[in-house]
């Protein structure tokens, strides 16, 4: 029955898989030394010590960019979603051998442009408001920044249509249609990557090394202890390391929060110092980042033998934050891995030697970097009065002057001012 509902969905399908052309196989970008060093090992374990060595000089990498600031973090971040898209785009240029398609290649890095134009656009008029203000070159691409945006896109619109050739047609929709999912894959959740490092670095940090953490004890676990099969998709994957990853990634967040939680440059907003041209990670920590006490249930007392303890409220929010990463993010992953197996490919690229690709290491990322937005959004994130302040400042003295009087005569109808101050 099983292979008889196969045979029927394949029926339905497009292109059958063995329609698809086979991609070339990915090259072993793995350094000499290490291959001379490894040489006497089995293949099982000689990929164990190079994911393990690779693994750690990205991790040695990106404590380094955390030390440069703010600033470095978003580029590297813009960095990484430039290559998940060309590692995404090329696989659709190698299985329909699009090569040859008129305009297209240009057309897919423009659409990239148009896309990172208004995304980063928006992110300018938001977070910049006043460094906006005082250049008036600025004030005219910030006031019709979506008009703009608009009409670019419209321009590679127009080329795409003109660019239709007669024997290619249902090809070159392909390609539109790949070339926009995959703007929505890496541009837009890159966007809300940035979104949450503005809400202060600690939203950046504890997401993505929850995931990374994840991925890590996950295959250690599945390595040492993994037996049960956890999903066709992705056969490696086993339950033990599943459940492994999921506990360990909770400690993980938990303690890792603590350490966050008591520094000002992890916990302040990113705000944007137009005096002094940088970024700046400086505040008055909000309640989330100060110590309270609480109380330790009574069927832990006795084990434990605290009746209370001293936390970060963020902690808590950490729990959350790292189940996500060990429960859902995963299934980043997962998807990932029938992409791959529909096209017949190991991995997306060869970038890092025992890795993959980039999109290799970064598909549970943008899956959590959605869930963290709309977390901070939906419990954290409330009205913020040094925003909206920066906003007022834009307006016209005569526009301000408006909104205060406005102010002004609600505040005296709350009974908030006093009678002796109207007039």
């Amino acid at each position: 029955q099983e292979v008889d509902l196969d045979e029927r969905f394949g029926e339905l399908d497009l292109r059958n898989d063995s329609d698809v052309p086979d991609v070339p196989p990915s090259t072993d970008s793995t350094p000499e030394i290490l291959k001379r060093a490894l040489s006497g090992l089995s293949a099982r374990w000689k990929n164990w010590w190079i994911r393990g060595i690779l693994t750690l000089a990205m991790i040695l990498m990106f404590f380094l960019i955390i030390y440069l600031g703010s600033f470095m973090l978003m580029l590297l971040v813009l960095s990484i979603q430039v290559k998940c898209f060309h590692e995404i785009i090329t696989i659709g240029y190698r299985v329909y051998h699009s090569y040859d398609l008129p305009w297209f290649r240009s057309l897919s890095w423009y659409f990239l442009l148009c896309v990172n134009y208004f995304f980063y656009g928006e992110t300018v008029a938001d977070y910049f408001a006043t460094f906006v203000q005082r250049r008036e070159q600025l004030q005219f691409l910030i006031r019709y920044h979506r008009f703009i945006s608009f009409a670019l896109y419209l321009a590679g619109f127009c080329m795409f249509v003109l660019s239709l050739v007669k024997k290619h047609y249902r090809l070159q929709f392909y390609m539109f249609a790949w070339t926009h999912v995959t703007l929505l894959i890496t541009v837009t959740q890159s966007h809300l990557v940035i979104q949450n490092l503005f809400e202060g670095m600690i939203w950046f940090l504890v997401p993505i090394s929850s995931v990374i953490c994840n991925d890590i004890t996950a295959y250690i676990f599945g390595f040492f202890f993994g037996r049960t099969p956890l999903i066709k998709l992705s056969p490696k994957k086993t339950w033990e390391g599943f459940i492994g990853g999921f506990f360990s990634t909770v400690v993980f967040g938990f303690i890792f929060s603590y350490f966050l939680a008591q520094h000002q440059y992890f916990v302040c907003p990113v705000e944007y110092n137009s005096e002094t041209n940088r970024f700046v990670t400086e505040c008055e920590p909000s309640e989330l980042f100060r110590l309270k006490k609480y109380s330790v249930p009574p069927l832990l007392q006795d084990v434990l033998g605290w009746e209370s303890v001293n936390m970060y409220p963020f902690q808590m929010h950490s729990i959350a934050l790292a189940t996500f990463a060990s429960l859902i993010g995963p299934f980043g992953g997962f998807f990932a891995s029938g992409f791959k197996r529909a096209f017949k490919i190991k991995d997306f690229a060869d970038t890092i030697p025992g890795h993959g690709g980039i999109m290799d290491r970064f598909d549970c990322q943008y899956l959590m970097a959605t869930f963290v937005h709309v977390y901070i959004t939906s419990f954290i994130r409330g009205p913020n009065p040094s925003k909206l302040l920066k906003q007022l400042l834009i307006l016209q003295p005569e526009q301000q002057l408006d909104v205060y009087k406005t102010l002004k005569s609600h505040l005296v109808e709350k009974g908030i001012l006093q009678p002796s101050l109207r007039g």
